[in-house]
């Protein structure tokens, strides 16, 4: 019983080796970090409606670099600074959604869950925290938390100084109004407030690594994947995998014990170099499960779509493995030469 307690103790390390392990966590407590955040939702639905143009005035000026933007280019009202009710903009567009039932029902869920956010914003700062130690000379954005009238779009960076995170889309799987809008049922774990963090991190990783798909085999897509997994376990390193990944936590068990079965799954299919997207989308995008990988016949899919993203990541760890003096800021701005990172990650899945 010894012996076999040892054994299973050993394989529970090599499983976790490149998760989120405590002891590989750096104290980042003294790490100075000042988070901007302001929650424009409560703000805007503040305003007036019966004076709206006077209530724009006031909002701009708490907002000078953003109302604007969030008016004409994120809701496409075409109001152009022009505060005044009688333009088309303000009383066609801004204010139904300031006014229709419906639109403030959305309101009042979003305050419901999020009466304030300092929870999250607690959150966000640790995530800012660990990116300064990792990359210490990045500027910390101000975060602005928005309601876009389930527009789906989750998260999005304006730019170097701010980015914005779309509350109405991270109300739980439970709000009913998301399949109404074409969120499948598979986004589910993406949709919690637990994966807000996951979503504008995700953001400000590709803003800085852009994920380039043209012309790229489904090695080097998994390795861009990898990478970013990477990044988001180092700087939310007490998230679970099933948050950082989106997946359910039977994807993420399927995953860890099916590592091996994936990868000569893709060798035996040829698609390791495989430059077509139609062959090799299914498994580095996010979808209700992965081709292949189960029995046509199984009514219930437990394999994730993004499954080589998934062992992207795997890949990266056993490189970093191999190389510890590496950084993660050398690790991100490295190129990509797939074939060869591949072979120096001596990558070998059980």
């Amino acid at each position: 019983m010894k012996y076999l307690f040892l054994v299973i103790f050993s394989i529970s390390l090599l499983l976790t080796s490149c998760g989120n392990s405590n002891e590989s966590v750096p104290d980042v407590s003294n790490i100075k970090v000042t988070l901007e955040t302001r929650q424009f939702d409560k703000d805007l639905y503040a305003i007036d409606t019966n004076h709206i143009g006077a209530g724009l005035q006031q909002l701009l000026g708490k907002y000078p670099d953003f109302l604007n933007y969030f008016l004409d280019t994120v809701m496409a009202y075409g109001i152009r600074g022009n505060y005044n009710d009688t333009v088309k903009g303000v009383r066609e567009g801004l204010k139904p959604f300031l006014t229709y039932k419906d639109f403030v029902a959305l309101e009042d869920t979003i305050k419901a869950h999020y009466p304030d956010t300092k929870a999250l914003d607690a959150e966000l700062t640790d995530g800012f925290r660990f990116i300064k130690y990792y990359l210490p000379s990045y500027p910390v954005p101000k975060v602005i938390y928005l309601n876009m009238g389930l527009s789906n779009w989750p998260s999005f960076a304006l730019d170097k100084t701010t980015a914005c995170v779309g509350l109405d889309m991270f109300l739980g799987e439970q709000f009913p109004y998301y399949h109404s809008i074409g969120v499948p049922n598979y986004m589910a774990p993406h949709l919690r407030q637990s994966y807000i963090p996951v979503s504008l991190f995700s953001v400000i990783y590709k803003s800085l690594h852009p994920f380039v798909s043209d012309d790229k085999s489904m090695l080097d897509l998994m390795i861009q994947r990898g990478k970013e997994q990477y990044f988001l376990h180092k700087i939310l390193p007490h998230k679970p995998d099933s948050v950082l990944f989106g997946f359910t936590q039977r994807q993420v068990d399927w995953c860890g014990k099916n590592e091996g079965l994936v990868y000569n799954f893709f060798i035996h299919q040829n698609l390791l170099y495989d430059k077509q997207m139609h062959d090799i989308q299914p498994y580095i995008n996010d979808g209700p499960f992965a081709k292949g990988l189960e029995d046509v016949t199984d009514t219930v899919k437990t394999t994730p779509g993004n499954v080589g993203g998934w062992l992207g990541y795997r890949i990266v760890c056993a490189y970093m493995d191999q190389h510890p003096k590496k950084t993660l800021g050398e690790l991100l701005q490295e190129p990509i030469d797939a074939a060869r990172f591949l072979d120096e990650a001596r990558y070998k899945p059980k």
